[in-house]
């Protein structure tokens, strides 16, 4: 025989009841099956509310009665919907008993009401109503729909003391009684309300909290049942909360510790102290899904395969305090622990989590935040004297926070859960508050604050259970040129990366200067374009607070600007452990400190700062001279052609063409700036060469660099782009006079960058035939390092240094760089 118990949400509403009766009908083939249903849903919390306002003088309690009768009736109605005269008169027989137990109801709060008073003996009375309803109604549809039903009120067989609203069952009798109803009973099914009973002087009782639970466990173990269904509203016990890691999956089978342990730490589904009868007789306990009654479940057995994952669930409790008592007094003296517990026993509060320091200096518990308070004050009154003396400190308190746990019965035998544990917390920033883990090493639990319970669960799950797929998280600010072809890039290749590479690229903030997008599940790469259109007004504040108070895990941040505002938040997103990938060269060729400043947090909170596209858009530049330094080697000279912009420009520059129709080809085609002086200023080289300098691990500013500018004084002095373009018309012939001195010469023009022995500067050179930088065509620049490994043939690297496409690919690269970090 089968007990199947179905929750709140399992008869919360007609059409789940009738899903409720297609499993009976079902199961019911098979064998003679028990059936305990709970209350009809929210109909418990509304009775308490009722007989609470009532107790008040409140007379708002006939609103909530009166929605308890809605509720009912509103349920019966949708059962009996198009049925047949027959069962028409079965409906008005169901109404009118519902009436008459909903008019006692009544008068039970209307007594409070008039006494103003709800004692546990009272209240136990008004809260039996609710099972009492609902089996009522779920044994006359089954009756009317011809199925062979009993109606057993579970008062008859529970029987307990006189400790209302959580009453102690009274095994001897309780088991004596079912099992001689069951024995002589024949029914197919046999309907029992759930979480009522009666004491030992017939007086109504409760079960307490997952009581209906409780009722069928005991039903189960009384009959030796075959197994117990659990019906309730998801697909079994989670590996971990599927609200907040969408990738979570119904474990397949637990042993009754895990379960046990599982539930203890904040999966709902189960509530430990009510299975203890069917765990002492080894029942199986199945969790099932009214709603996908062809789900498998979760099925609970004392022994299970030994194969997949050591870790089986991933779980959390929210609204932790933690506490610590810490002093030196506490060394080597025995009795400190007895009377803390003791005194938290007393006030009737539970502890969830111990951890004491080995020195004996400390002992740190949690406990839930709502009996913080108390809890210090009979702790300080307690060791008064001891704190007076300063042996102990007062009671510290910290609150805000969460206990995470994770969860196996073959952690034991596996090395490293614990260190993938702590190592996967510790990339992401989240900091451990405490530690607590038995010998049985079943349970490894962390104490920590509540803003990270999101972040832990989804990088815990993703290390334990997932097929190491690392998802990365995108906050994109500048979508010009090179952010729309970033955006495409990581559009067309996301399935190959999640694919080949195992990582899970999710863009979740887009901003440009007007406005910005957010969204968590991230955003719609198809129309992201008109999406963002209609987003909220930019600001790099809030799109840095978005950032920070989501808190996903593996979260970088992506500025595509050439923006100094910008550049100025990159200390804030590291410090929230939020990487930063950087195609704006200001903040590394700005102020040394800031530079420095930015190095070290990046070191300080595990969180990358890369800035591969500032010098060389696509090209591997500073990846190579990384490599190199780490290596050992040493950076004695660089010389480069460090702008694509520059070297289009003097690439296709002549006699037969005019300086204003290169540069501006250059400007339509954006190999420049939208304000060309940028890059014919040589201030962007300027830029690249003292990043490179500073990664060769020399300190030097922008101000130090010697920079030849070719640019007529017009030109540097004109007030907009359009004065600036009309310069270049007017000073054709200076630009032309250029060009002829290098071409009598046989020499290309160049705009050359140079490091050397410390000192560096940029300047527009004449370079002669056979020199690697001749040949540069197009938009290439070339980069050559001469070092103590390379002091006479440099290490070149050369390929396309400017262009949408290759500096979008660039940054593309870094952001992978820092998902396998």
């Amino acid at each position: 025989m089968k007990v199947l118990k179905f929750g709140g949400t399992s008869v919360g509403s007609a059409e789940n009841i009738n899903k409720v009766i297609s499993i009976l009908d079902q199961q019911s083939k098979d064998s003679n099956i028990a059936v305990v249903v709970s209350a009809v849903g929210v109909v418990t919390d509304k009775l308490l509310e009722a007989a609470n306002l009532a107790c008040s003088s409140n007379k708002d309690y006939i609103e909530k009665y009166n929605k308890i009768w809605s509720i009912h009736n509103k349920v019966i109605e949708g059962l009996f919907l198009n049925t047949s005269k027959e069962l028409k008169e079965a409906q008005e027989e169901l109404q009118e008993l519902i009436t008459e137990k909903l008019n006692n109801l009544r008068n039970l709060l209307d007594g409070v009401y008039l006494i103003n008073e709800l004692s546990p003996k009272t209240k136990d009375k008004l809260l039996s109503f609710g099972e009492s309803l609902s089996s009522s109604i779920i044994f006359h549809t089954l009756k009317s729909r011809n199925s062979d039903v009993f109606l057993k009120n579970s008062q008859e067989l529970i029987i307990t003391d006189n400790n209302f609203n959580n009453a102690t069952v009274n095994f001897e009798i309780t088991n004596s009684n079912i099992k001689s109803f069951f024995s002589h009973n024949t029914n197919s099914i046999v309907l029992l309300p759930g979480f009522i009973s009666k004491s030992i002087t017939d007086e109504i009782t409760t079960l307490g909290r997952g009581g209906s639970d409780y009722t069928a466990a005991i039903v189960a173990a009384a009959i030796n049942a075959k197994e117990l269904q659990i019906w309730t509203d998801v697909s079994g016990m989670f590996t971990t909360n599927p609200k907040i890691v969408k990738q979570a999956a119904p474990i397949v089978e637990l042993s009754y510790q895990e379960a046990v342990e599982l539930s203890h730490f904040g999966a709902k589904v189960l509530y430990p102290p009510t299975v203890m009868p069917v765990l002492k007789r080894k029942i199986p306990i199945v969790i099932k899904n009214t709603m996908d009654p062809d789900a498998s479940g979760t099925t609970i057995t004392e022994d299970i395969k030994a194969n997949g994952s050591p870790v089986k669930g991933i779980s959390n409790i929210d609204n932790i305090a933690l506490l610590t008592l810490q002093g030196n007094g506490m060394v080597g003296v025995p009795g400190f622990s007895k009377r803390l517990f003791e005194t938290l026993a007393q006030e009737k509060i539970n502890i969830i989590l111990i951890t004491q320091s080995s020195s004996e200096h400390s002992i740190c518990f949690g406990i839930s935040d709502v009996d913080a308070k108390r809890a210090k004050e009979v702790i300080d009154t307690v060791f008064e004297y001891e704190i007076a003396l300063q042996k102990l400190d007062p009671i510290v308190v910290e609150t805000d926070l969460s206990i995470i746990a994770v969860i196996g019965d073959k952690m034991k035998s596996h090395q490293g859960i614990s260190g993938k544990m702590f190592s996967t917390l510790g990339k992401n920033n989240v900091n451990i508050r405490a530690i607590a883990q038995g010998a049985s090493e079943r349970n490894i639990s962390a104490v920590i604050h509540k803003n990270d319970v999101k972040k832990a669960l989804n990088s815990l799950h993703e290390q334990f259970f997932e097929i190491k797929t690392k998802q990365v998280n995108l906050f994109i600010t500048g979508v010009g040129n090179v952010g729309e072809r970033l955006i495409e890039q990581i559009k067309q290749q996301k399935s190959y990366v999640k694919e080949n590479l195992k990582i899970n690229l999710r863009i979740i903030g887009l901003s440009n200067s007007r406005t910005m997008l957010i969204n968590d599940d991230g955003i719609n790469l198809k129309n992201w374009k008109e999406d963002l259109a209609k987003g909220e007004e930019a600001s790099l504040y809030t799109f840095f607070q978005y950032a920070k108070r989501l808190n996903l895990r593996n979260s970088v941040f992506v500025d595509i600007t050439a923006n100094e505002d910008v550049a100025k938040v990159y200390g804030g997103y590291l410090r929230e452990s939020i990487s930063v990938v950087a195609c704006n060269k200001i903040a590394c060729s700005g102020d040394i400190a800031y530079y420095n400043e930015l190095k070290e947090l990046s070191r300080k909170y595990n969180s990358s700062f890369l800035f591969e596209t500032n010098v060389g858009a696509g090209l591997p530049v500073i990846d190579t001279l990384n490599h190199l330094v780490a290596s050992g080697d040493k950076i004695n000279t660089i010389q480069a052609v460090l702008s694509g912009s520059l070297n289009f420009i003097f690439n296709n520059f002549n006699d037969k063409t005019t300086f204003y129709d290169v540069v501006k080809q250059a400007q339509e085609e954006g190999y420049t700036e939208p304000d060309p002086r940028i890059d014919l200023s040589g201030i962007d080289v300027a830029r690249k060469v003292l990043i490179l300098a500073r990664e060769s691990g020399h300190s030097i500013e922008l101000s130090d660099l010697e920079s030849d500018n070719f640019l007529t004084e017009n030109a540097m002095k004109a007030k907009t782009v359009d004065d600036f373009f009309n310069t270049l018309k007017d000073d054709e012939a200076y630009y032309q006079n250029l060009y002829k001195s290098a071409n009598d010469k046989n020499c290309q023009l160049k705009f050359v960058a140079e490091f050397d022995n410390g000192k560096a500067k940029v300047g527009l050179k004449e370079i002669p035939e056979g020199h690697p930088f001749y040949n540069l065509k197009g938009k290439d620049n070339i980069v050559m390092f001469y070092t103590q490994r390379y002091p006479e043939q440099p290490m070149i690297i050369k390929g396309a240094g400017a262009g949408a496409d290759v500096t979008a690919s660039g940054l593309f690269a870094d952001i992978i760089r820092v998902a396998n970090n």
